[in-house]
């Protein structure tokens, strides 16, 4: 008897060795997991075994390495593909592979119907990010909530976890819905320094002007959130949507003058119109999440 504990080490498969396998597969491997990994082109996993991952010559192989099997592939018909001629029962099946809610619901009813259990993820991460304690990358996971909690620890040895619920859907969910709200503000960075690039200002020295700005602004999603659960988009309002209608027309004058294209601006703007339109002009932008609803029909107030 000694006084080390002996810590175990979920062995695991991992398909798919691209820029984000890799760095998954670097990070367990670093933590002392035994790692089998299989990838379409195998010279792109030929490093990792390098490492002493063992590298299998099929992802049928693969799958039959280990109970626990991560996929991290180009997309939704990939892993359908690689899975095609793999024996899933008494499999615990997680894929982190960037998809749609509806493919991961549907790949989960595959899964399950094939004898896996099921996790799907949405890693809020770039490679880099992978494996770096603090670096702030993190996945979501949702689907089987058993699954989640067996392999709780091996899955937060590359990035912290965040599970969103039982409906396979929602990490894809969460996953895009951060990613859009990232996509528009990429689309405001991209107009803002357009407007400065003809004119003798350093973008280094605007830059932490932006930054500063974005991040003061940040916490109105809070407010959004709340006027949301309540239905009283109206409830303290500092710039009401009538004021800010008004103030487009300065941006898009300033746009002009600039000679800069305001295309990445209009489509937000023309939404603001057709709300203040409907009568309402005291709510802020919360109210234009109704004109996007297609469930409740377009445009209905």
């Amino acid at each position: 008897m000694t006084d080390t504990a002996v810590v175990s080490r979920t062995p695991l498969t991992l398909l798919g060795t691209g820029a984000m396998g890799t760095a998954l597969a670097r990070a367990w491997l670093a933590a002392g997991h035994e790692v089998t990994v299989w990838n379409r082109t195998p010279a792109r996993a030929q490093a990792l075994a390098a490492e002493g991952a063992v590298v299998a010559a099929s992802a049928a192989e693969a799958v039959a390495a280990n109970r626990l099997v991560i996929a991290c592939l180009l997309d939704d018909a990939s892993v359908g593909e690689a899975l095609d001629g793999a024996v899933l029962a008494g499999r615990d099946l997680v894929n982190l592979t960037t998809g749609t809610p509806e493919e991961g619901r549907t790949l989960a009813a595959r899964a399950e119907a094939r004898g896996a259990r099921f996790l799907d993820g949405g890693i809020m991460a770039v490679p880099p990010m992978i494996g770096v304690p603090d670096s702030g990358g993190y996945v979501f996971y949702s689907g089987s909530p058993e699954l989640f909690e067996e392999h709780r620890g091996t899955l937060a040895v590359p990035a912290g976890t965040r599970y969103v619920g039982a409906d396979p859907g929602f990490a894809a969910l969460h996953d895009v819905a951060l990613l859009s709200a990232m996509s528009g503000m990429f689309a405001g960075i991209t107009h803002a320094f357009a407007l400065i690039r003809p004119e003798d200002i350093a973008p280094k020295d605007f830059a932490p002007l932006l930054a500063d700005w974005l991040s003061a602004m940040a916490p109105a999603v809070h407010q959004t959130a709340e006027q949301l659960q309540s239905g009283d988009y109206a409830k303290d309002v500092v710039s009401n949507l009538a004021m800010q209608v008004a103030g487009n027309a300065t941006l898009l004058r300033t746009a002009e003058e600039q000679r800069v294209s305001p295309e990445l601006l209009t489509p937000y703007m023309e939404l603001m119109e057709r709300r203040l339109a409907q009568g309402h002009g005291d709510e802020d932008g919360t109210g234009m999440v109704e004109l996007l609803d297609l469930q409740r029909g377009p445009g209905v107030a």
